[in-house]
């Protein structure tokens, strides 16, 4: 009688082993496709939020009375109208979960307003069309955060990992649009080639509110060596606001080379933001192989 319980207890240990295997296995293998799936959607919020940043730029520079960027800011809005359904499945299924990031809902009240804001955009002052521009990247940006914090965090754990995601999901992209509300405020600066004391203030508060993200993004470790040339060129802009568009002499730059310069920067932490991403990827990866190995053990 006794050798039937002891097989009995060692036939539930098996099955209990196998268990635990199997749900290992599965648990990673979601967590694999769900970390790369996320990392896709964030892809996408980010390009949103780059021509949006754009979009707000040139309209600046078209109500302050620069006609020469009204075929590119046509060719932007076609740019975002494009981009706008790549988050309709994102938006399904997180739908599906208990705290969703984003919503079907949230997405048409989204595109809607974006619509509203087109069709009204000639109509519009330079201050109206950038805060209802910011208010839409705002929408995208806290999209991103939350996917960043909810969704990506938690599949990596180490302490690195967690700081290369909030520079990915959070501070960088919060950089960019510091940067990007400096470009649509100072290119209206440039073209009407004069500076209101309002206009001063804030293009001040953004170049230091910039510098101080810059600062922090600086902080995480391990950064790749895209970081020090979206630096040099942040500077560069901080620099031209300073110089050329914030001394008593008055404006000395052009509404055109102003935009180059500020999108250069833009751009350049959005290559940062793109080499963080990578950087994540590559994270899970290891972690993947890592729980393969253990599964081979395991086997």
């Amino acid at each position: 009688m006794n050798w039937l319980i002891y097989a009995m207890l060692a036939l539930a240990i098996v099955i209990v082993g196998v268990s635990m295997m199997l749900y290992r296995r599965r648990h990673w293998e979601y967590a694999d496709k769900s970390l790369d799936s996320t990392l896709a959607a964030c892809r996408s919020l980010l390009a949103l939020i780059g021509h949006f940043q754009q979009h707000r730029g040139m309209s600046s520079a078209l109500l302050s009375g620069d006609q020469a960027f009204r075929t590119r800011l046509d060719g932007k809005g076609r740019d975002i109208d494009g981009l706008i359904p790549s988050l309709r499945e994102v938006a399904g299924k997180e739908g599906a979960r208990a705290h969703p990031c984003l919503t079907q809902n949230d997405l048409a009240l989204f595109q809607f307003q974006w619509g509203q804001l087109r069709e009204k955009l000639t109509g519009l002052s330079v201050e109206q069309s950038i805060a209802q521009h910011s208010f839409l990247i705002d929408q995208l940006l806290q999209w991103l955060a939350a996917l960043g914090e909810s969704r990506v965090e938690v599949l990596l754990v180490d302490r690195c990992s967690r700081g290369l995601v909030r520079n990915y999901a959070s501070r960088l992209p919060a950089l960019t649009e510091c940067l990007g509300q400096a470009r649509a405020l100072g290119t209206s600066v440039a073209a009407k080639r004069g500076c209101s004391a309002v206009a001063r203030v804030r293009l001040m508060f953004l170049v230091a509110r910039a510098e101080a993200l810059l600062n922090q993004a600086n902080e995480v470790g391990g950064q790749g060596p895209k970081a020090e040339k979206a630096a040099l060129a942040v500077q560069e802009m901080a620099r031209v606001i300073r110089t050329r568009m914030l001394l008593s002499s008055g404006i000395s730059v052009a509404a055109q080379e102003y935009f180059d310069i500020a999108t250069a920067a833009v751009d350049s932490v959005f290559v940062w933001i793109n080499e963080s991403g990578t950087m994540l990827a590559a994270a899970g990866n290891r972690k993947a192989n890592d729980g393969h190995a253990l599964r081979l053990q395991s086997a």
